[in-house]
């Protein structure tokens, strides 16, 4: 009895938040149009009770549950936490109840894959955060570019699916287990059929690259985040990179760590690839989202590039990369939203024009995030590019260091031209925004943090080297 007591207390997080994420779906049918902000309280209050539960469960030597199926360690601990904090970034007012009912459930399939160790449980956490991703693409039902942006990302998301669990079953096969550490032990001591191990490892690494939206699996990426509403587009590219980094570290790091030689060339070839189109193409974008996206292809480049080194520094360079990231597109998104509650809305980056003259503390902030963003310093971004290139060089592989050098600095370019657009050019239409003073008060210390991380960055760094240290 005390064993379940245990068990159920370590899963106590993902049980409230599956109990909340009804409730609220349930609550939305019965509460009148005036008292819809209780359901955003009630959103709001779910991620605050769910963080106090996890917290309590300790910074402490790994946890199992559920015959070593549910892991807790330092990773899952900062990973749910950071998750929780972003999606309550995340969510805003005037939305309707299922925009917070999906992004809970969407929420619970993150934090099921984060800790989990098992590939059945890995993949249950992965299709519930799959469909509920569908579901809240095509949110806004009478928006063309919507219905087709969640129809791309459903086919394609299938395909990814079907190839992820196609070598999943043949890891299985190949060891007759389901665990993680149980597969990597079998692989390390027994001999097995290495071309068909090999297979496997291709297919699990397409799957995981697809979420993260890597090169060459990169083509939802643009489409979705045009599509979809803006809230939409800000939880696609944060959230749910927790839970593919979690389970890129649990595969290739926890269970699969023997076949580095194989999975680091996949990696490196992802990285390149990423860095080069991710911000060649970017460059040639006229609408903001669609330069964002292929911005975010770029930077799941250096991301990647971090996991190729293969060793624990290279893995901590990548989680702290992986938070600065976070942080510069809550901060960017958060910006066009707010400068879109008006009757003209930011689509087109020429829309920035001149905005520097009639909102000149929003483009200050604007500002700082685009330097943050191209990594310049003394923003984190410049610590977080330097980070994962400092994991590289220590290796002695020097030339993916020179490209992604190469790489950053035409990156520049595009993050350069919206500065230069705010504050040198003029333009004939004035935003007229109501501006809301909580929202401008949170990007305010969103933008302030990327200021202060980046001159004392080492905060971060240690919090990110804890969280890797205690599970690898």
């Amino acid at each position: 009895m005390s064993n379940l007591i245990l068990q159920l207390t370590l899963l106590s997080p993902e049980i409230f938040v599956a109990l909340m994420a009804m409730l609220i779906l349930l609550l939305d049918l019965f509460i009148k149009d005036k008292n819809k902000h209780l359901i955003y309280g009630l959103s709001q209050l779910t991620l605050l009770v769910a963080g106090l539960l996890t917290a309590s469960l300790g910074f402490s030597e790994p946890q199992f549950a559920f015959k070593d199926m549910f892991v807790f360690d330092s990773l899952a601990l900062f990973l749910k936490m950071m998750s929780f904090i972003t999606l309550s970034i995340v969510f805003k007012k005037l939305l309707t109840g299922e925009y917070f009912s999906l992004s809970l459930f969407a929420l619970l399939g993150v934090m099921l894959m984060i800790s989990s160790k098992n590939l059945l449980l890995m993949y249950m956490g992965l299709e519930l955060l799959s469909l509920s991703l569908y579901a809240l693409i095509a949110l806004n039902r009478d928006d063309k570019k919507s219905n087709e942006a969640a129809i791309k990302y459903f086919v394609l998301g299938a395909l990814a699916s079907g190839l992820l669990l196609y070598g999943m079953s043949m890891l299985y096969g190949l060891s007759g287990s389901l665990d993680l550490y149980t597969i990597g032990n079998i692989i390390q001591t027994q001999e097995i059929n290495s071309e068909l191990l090999v297979f496997g490892l291709v297919f699990i690494v397409v799957g995981i690259a697809f979420k993260l939206g890597a090169v060459p699996f990169q083509m939802w990426v643009p489409d979705v985040y045009e599509g979809s509403i803006t809230p939409v587009t800000m939880m696609i590219s944060t959230v749910p990179k927790f839970a593919a980094v979690a389970m890129l570290i649990r595969f290739l790091f926890q269970g699969l760590d023997y076949l580095i030689v194989d999975w680091q060339q996949m990696l490196l070839i992802m990285a390149v690839l990423s860095m080069v189109i991710g911000n060649i193409t970017a460059i040639a974008q006229k609408k903001i989202k669609r330069m964002l996206a292929y911005s975010t292809i770029s930077h799941i480049g250096f991301i990647l590039l971090g996991f190729y080194v293969g060793t624990i520094g290279g893995v901590q360079a990548s989680i702290f990369y992986l938070t600065t990231y976070i942080m510069m597109t809550l901060a960017v998104f958060g910006l066009i939203i707010l400068l879109s509650n008006t009757q003209k809305s930011i689509e087109f980056i020429d829309d920035l024009k001149g905005l520097s003259q009639t909102k000149p503390w929003e483009a200050f902030l604007m500002m700082i995030v685009m330097f943050s963003l191209a990594g310049i310093p003394p923003t984190i971004g410049f610590y977080a590019k330097f980070s994962v290139l400092q994991a590289v060089i220590d290796q002695e592989v020097i030339w993916p260091a020179v490209v992604a050098i190469i790489m950053a600095l035409i990156g520049m370019y595009y993050y350069l031209r919206i500065i230069r657009l705010m504050y040198f050019e003029k333009s004939d239409k004035k935003l007229k925004t109501k501006t809301s003073l909580p929202m401008l008060s949170v990007l305010t210390i969103n933008a302030g943090g990327l200021l202060v991380l980046g001159i004392f960055p080492k905060t971060l760094m240690s919090i990110s080297a804890l969280a890797v240290g205690g599970s690898l």
